[in-house]
């Protein structure tokens, strides 16, 4: 059963032809590749969470019609690995805690939101893990790399990763403590600096400075994926009116339109996975200019550089984790998923299935 949306694409300017067929062959690469237990040759939590999503992302439901098996499968494998603690990561590296976490968790809200009968089991799995988020929240808003709680969080990445988590959540209707969101707010904001680095100044003074959001609270490690990654955590609080919003946008519009136009078939995406994850939803959620000019060109590029061997099954309909091809996140045949299944989300944003794309007032926290 393929869900339908509430919303629905705006034009051909967001959908072709020739999107919805790179989408059809990259979701067709995603199931033939996924493994018996539910993953893809990896178990990293987040990454199974990510595969679940593309499929979500379509409007293919957990258990239902064409792939809702391959979408049982991969949130089963995230329930049946949940640790006692609520923890959703099974990697030997305790540094991945909060990564794997924080995605499957997003991932367990969104597919949690698009059901009707609800899966006592993944339920209960959702709370221990929003549960162990809040309770794994540092004093400054922000959150460690491993599962625990700290005086100070660790980066911007973190805070994004386990506030989406929260907000996805929400979206399916559950509470969420209004002191956690607000603090992980104010933990993004104190990642914004000016570029000439005064981030003594007030704010004021800042608004008349380009700047963006940072990796640490010092202003180091400028990035689209950071810029990205805090537009993203405030527009999907509400916190639209937030002058810091425009500033990282020109960034990412900027980054965005230097773009060359490539019809390789090459695999490689625009961003590396990770980066392009962000840079598309903090597009479609500030909407407007930004996500007219942008969107068709992203949408375009893979387009025009999904893989198509019509021999050569472990390659066709697939893409690349462009990072992965200078030593990045991750490589190999799980960062051929990643991108994949990033890129399928990408496309199949202006279906506009998931909870987090439908726009609507907050209304579960307290």
């Amino acid at each position: 059963m393929l869900l339908t949306s509430p919303l629905h694409a705006e034009g051909d300017w967001e959908i072709t032809p020739e999107s919805e067929a790179a989408l059809k062959r990259g979701l067709h690469w995603l199931a033939a590749n996924q493994g018996p237990e539910g993953n893809w040759g990896s178990n990293d939590l987040g990454l199974v969470g990510m595969g679940a999503l593309a499929f979500l992302a379509a409007g293919h439901a957990p258990g239902r019609g064409e792939y809702g098996e391959v979408v049982q499968r991969a949130l089963d494998y995230i329930a049946n690995n949940a640790r006692p603690s609520g923890l959703l990561n099974i990697t030997s590296n305790a540094q991945r805690d909060m990564y794997n976490h924080g995605l499957a968790t997003f991932v367990l809200g969104q597919a949690h939101g698009m059901t009707t009968v609800r899966d006592q089991r993944m339920s209960k799995v959702l709370d221990r893990a929003l549960q162990l988020i809040a309770n794994t929240q540092a004093e400054d808003g922000g959150w460690d790399y491993q599962a625990r709680r700290q005086p100070h969080g660790h980066d911007l990445s973190l805070v994004v990763m386990q506030a989406k988590a929260l907000r996805s959540a929400m979206d399916s209707g559950l509470d969420v403590h209004r002191e956690v969101i607000d603090s992980a707010i104010e933990s993004v904001r104190h990642h914004y600096s000016p570029l000439n680095g005064r981030r003594d100044l007030a704010d004021n003074e800042q608004r008349k400075l380009p700047g963006q959001f940072t990796y640490s609270r010092g202003g180091g490690g400028g990035s689209i994926a950071m810029a990205a990654a805090g537009v993203v955590c405030l527009q999907e609080f509400g916190e639209n009116s937030d002058w810091r919003i425009a500033k990282n946008m020109a960034v990412i519009r900027a980054a965005v339109e230097k773009t060359p136009k490539n019809t390789s078939r090459n695999g490689i995406m625009p961003f590396d996975s990770y980066t392009f994850y962000y840079v598309a939803q903090a597009l479609y959620q500030v909407g407007g200019e930004d996500w007219q000019a942008c969107y068709p060109i992203m949408r375009d590029h893979l387009v025009g550089t999904q893989v198509l061997e019509a021999n050569s099954p472990s390659k066709h309909g697939s893409w690349v984790d462009r990072g992965a091809q200078g030593g990045g996140r991750v490589g190999g045949t799980a960062g051929q998923m990643y991108a994949t299944a990033v890129s399928c989300f990408v496309l199949a944003i202006p279906n506009r299935f998931l909870p987090i794309l439908q726009e609507g007032e907050i209304q579960s926290l307290k």
